[in-house]
Parts: structure tokens; sequence; C-alpha cells
């Protein structure tokens, strides 16, 4: 396990899975958050994005912590050799988002861009509670395409998260 994505719904837990991950394996984690978003929560333009995305999984070793599956040429999963896809119920990220939101209002999070505060805003809770009917289809589709030899892990629950971590 030297090159990781991790893919999953807000509130999923994949910042914290990565962070796990780096704790047990070493590998440095790349926040997707962090290279896309642009203080105020401003889109980057499509090719800026390309590029810092490129440059990080040019790197050897990674944790890659996010999706941005809409842009084509993706290089992560030509480079990735794990994938992880937190394929939670909706409810319990709807949930886990909520709590995340109230819980760091004030403070700073390393997964996130600097200028871009944690807030609870009606768009983000749509695009979690929708997550299953609009973007899941693609993820699964991704994971299926993959080439045999990357490690696939389609975790549904806390327990298989743990599973998977006490295997690491």
């Amino acid at each position: 396990m030297q090159r990781v994505a991790i893919l999953g719904a807000g509130g999923a837990g994949k910042s914290q899975l990565a962070r796990e991950l780096a704790t047990r394996t070493g590998l440095r984690i790349v926040h997707l958050d962090v290279l896309y978003w642009r203080p105020g929560w401003t889109p980057p333009p499509p090719d800026d994005f390309r590029a810092v995305l490129a440059e990080a999984v040019a790197e050897e070793r990674w944790i890659l912590d996010g999706n941005f599956l809409r842009y084509s040429g993706d290089p992560r999963f030509a480079r990735a050799d794990t994938v992880v896809f937190l394929d939670l119920p909706r409810t319990t990220c709807l949930r886990r988002a909520v709590w995340r939101a109230l819980r760091d209002r004030r403070r700073a999070r390393g997964d996130l861009p600097e200028g871009c505060p944690e807030s609870l805003e009606l768009s983000f809770l749509r695009w979690v509670w929708n997550y299953p009917r609009n973007n899941r289809p693609n993820v699964v589709a991704r994971l299926a395409a993959l080439d045999a030899g990357v490690a696939v892990h389609r975790l549904r629950s806390q327990a298989d998260v743990r599973r998977f971590l006490a295997g690491v």
C-alpha cells in the first residue's frame, strides 16, 4: 500500500481514515479540498486543478482524501494501488457532517484550505443526502473499471472500517 485514494460522501470519514492510514503507513496525506478550493469556497479553473492533482499523484507515496471525480483525465486511478470507497449510509454521513460543522465552526481544520471555514450550508447537506443517487453510481463504475492489480475496499459500515484498519 503506497498510493491510496479514498472516496465517499461528505461525513463518511475520509479525512479521519486518511489520518489513521497515515499514522500506520507513514504515507503523506493530500486533502483534495485543500488543492481544489480557493478562499471563499471558490472553485478553480479546471486546468489549474488538473495540474495540481497531476503533481500530487506523480509522487511515489500518498493518500488522496476526496472526490472531485468530474474532471476528465483524472490520474489518481491510474497511479493508485489501493482505493477505499466509504459507502456508508446517507443518514450516517449527514449526521457526521452536521456534527462536524457544529464542532469545528470556530476552528481551522487541516483538511480545509485557508479562507474556507467550516459551515453548515444547505447545498452541502443536499450533496451529502443525494450522494447515493448522484455520485455513487459514478464511483461504482470507476471501481469496476480499475485494473485487476488495484486493491479495492468498499466499506459499508464503521465495523468494516475498523476491520480494514486492523488489517493494515
